[in-house]
């Protein structure tokens, strides 16, 4: 097969990966790409190389697919860098292609615009893959090779740099024969000695990470038989829907968990890699008897100590441990669905006037909505826990813990999702970093409702200097009139200064069908009943 030009070959691989919306900044650099997608496709012009990977990131995370961005070279793809981060820290699929200099000059060092030292070396240092077009033949197989190790289990990031020329001259493709990713399974006699633990379970917790997204099926089932708790970190929630009585979530570092961690007899985790901020710096104490499985061979005790470790994927992991499982004691089951209801009574009273924002979210939004975050206090504290997820396609957030990345993500997922609202939650202080999407999202017009808590900076650090230190040191800003802000970007504003005003106020967001600026002023509002640090430890402290 013949093509025009680079950009007719890339439309046509992306057709193939069933991508209809690509996210990135127009340049010199990929002018042939951004074109023929324009033409043939979507192309949503971001104001950021970081957003456009962020909004590819979280398209993929919505469908449960690959999300496409196209960057610039040089400068361009080091803008990329920090969103590639979090999906490789996510292991979420992205395809991203970044141009190049002419081919002819490529490592000369003569000064070319964007031109910049070894790109594909810092490509590949935050990507799960990375590769160079060499000519016009093999530019389609690069593509797919890319989209196929992004799609892979653990996934992540794949980058293509394209040298300009290149992407301006005609293309050759051929038919592409890709062999399947190899999937680990676990061994008849590693399934059968920790079948045999898990069938002697009496009272058996489960934690579900983001690696069992892809075994939602069999973890129910499993519940099911079991009568097992189900403890999730961030990126687990929604594996089975939250509104469960037998799932607790993502509150493992609570006292009343920790306690009933201390009563389970054995505890089954599921592709999850206990981050520090999810075990309390790793001062969480988990059951001796515990069967971890994870498709990653390195996460298997690196973190915990495993009396038994499954290198598998989950799906087939839990379908082979199903056969053995046991219903558990009398009055287990309660006991979990207790815990259940009193962890969310607590962190419910802590937070204080921020409640009825989270119940007006959840009453509001129909039971298929995205919720993006952002990292800000009302996410960390209970928009992470709190706020009940149904699906782990509607469970968008910065897995890395960078802040900013959370509207980029929002028009991403919202974009991806046309026939779902989305929420996203961010702070002042977040939104600030890239306050120019802004003016993507009043171009693109999505079905959005972007959330922004405004406590006049950084409040989770401010809380933390607080607390330690005897000043506080940049973490006070200015903050924009958000009103006049909306209105210069020609988007609709409401605000929410008092409980009452959580439910109407949203309410009428959503009904517009567009995208709506919603300022909650915490000033007014008022402030949790216990000040959000986040849970890591300062040295001296």
């Amino acid at each position: 097969m013949r093509y025009d030009t680079g950009g007719d070959l890339l439309v046509t691989v992306l057709r193939e990966l069933g991508i209809d919306t690509v996210f990135g900044i127009v340049s010199v650099h990929n002018l042939p790409l951004v074109e023929a997608v324009d033409r043939e496709l979507r192309f949503v012009p971001v104001r950021h190389e970081a957003s456009a990977v962020n909004a590819a990131d979280a398209y993929g995370r919505a469908r449960g697919t690959l999300g496409c961005a196209l960057t610039s070279t040089g400068t361009g793809a080091g803008n990329a860098a920090g969103s590639l981060i979090e999906s490789l820290s996510a292991g979420s699929s992205v395809l991203h292609i970044t141009g190049q200099v002419e081919s002819e000059f490529l490592g000369s060092g003569r000064g070319f615009i964007h031109e910049t030292k070894d790109q594909l070396g810092m490509l590949t240092a935050v990507s799960a893959y990375a590769a160079s077009v060499p000519d016009t033949e093999q530019a389609g197989r690069i593509l797919r090779e890319a989209a196929r190790a992004a799609l892979a289990t653990p996934g992540g990031p794949a980058s293509v740099e394209w040298p300009i020329d290149l992407q301006f001259a005609a293309q050759s493709d051929g038919p592409v024969e890709l062999s399947a990713p190899a999937v680990p399974t676990a061994t008849d006699s590693e399934i059968a000695a920790a079948g045999a633990l898990l069938a002697s379970a009496r009272r058996p917790l489960i934690w579900a990470g983001g690696g069992a997204v892809t075994a939602r099926g069999e973890l129910a089932r499993l519940l099911e038989t079991t009568g097992a708790g189900l403890l999730t970190s961030n990126s687990g929630r929604g594996t089975v829907p939250e509104d469960h009585e037998q799932v607790i979530g993502n509150f493992a570092t609570t006292p009343a968990v920790r306690t009933l961690l201390a009563e389970a007899d054995v505890l089954l985790t599921i592709g999850t890699h206990f981050r520090s901020n999810e075990t309390a710096d790793y001062t969480l104490e988990l059951p001796e008897a515990h069967i971890q499985a994870d498709v990653e061979a390195a996460a298997l005790g690196r973190v915990y100590p495993v009396a038994h470790a499954l290198h598998s994927d989950a799906a087939a992991a839990l379908a082979a441990l199903l056969p053995h499982a046991r219903p558990a004691e009398a009055g287990w089951s309660d006991r979990v669905a207790a815990v259940r209801t009193q962890v969310r009574a607590i962190l419910h009273d802590n937070i204080g006037p921020q409640a009825a924002i989270c119940d007006a979210i959840r009453a509001v939004l129909p039971r298929e909505a995205v919720v993006a975050r952002d990292v800000t206090i009302a996410s960390s504290s209970w928009g992470n826990r709190l706020l009940e997820v149904y699906d782990p396609r509607d469970n968008i957030f910065p897995r890395g813990g960078g802040i900013g990345q959370g509207l980029g993500m929002g028009i991403g997922a919202a974009l991806a999702r046309p026939g779902a609202p989305t929420v996203v939650i961010a702070g002042d202080g977040g939104l600030a970093v890239h306050l120019g999407e802004l003016l993507t999202l009043a171009q693109e017009r999505p079905r959005l409702t972007l959330i922004v808590f405004n406590d006049g900076g950084y409040g989770v650090l401010r809380n933390m200097q607080d607390r330690y230190s005897e000043r506080r040191s940049g973490v006070d800003l200015v903050t924009p009139d958000f009103e006049l802000l909306a209105r210069a970007c020609g988007l609709p504003y409401l605000r929410i200064a008092a409980e009452e005003h959580a439910e109407p106020v949203l309410n009428q967001a959503l009904a517009s069908q567009g995208p709506t600026l919603v300022e909650v002023d915490l000033t007014e509002l008022g402030p949790m009943k216990i000040p959000f640090t986040p849970p890591v430890r300062i040295p001296g402290q």
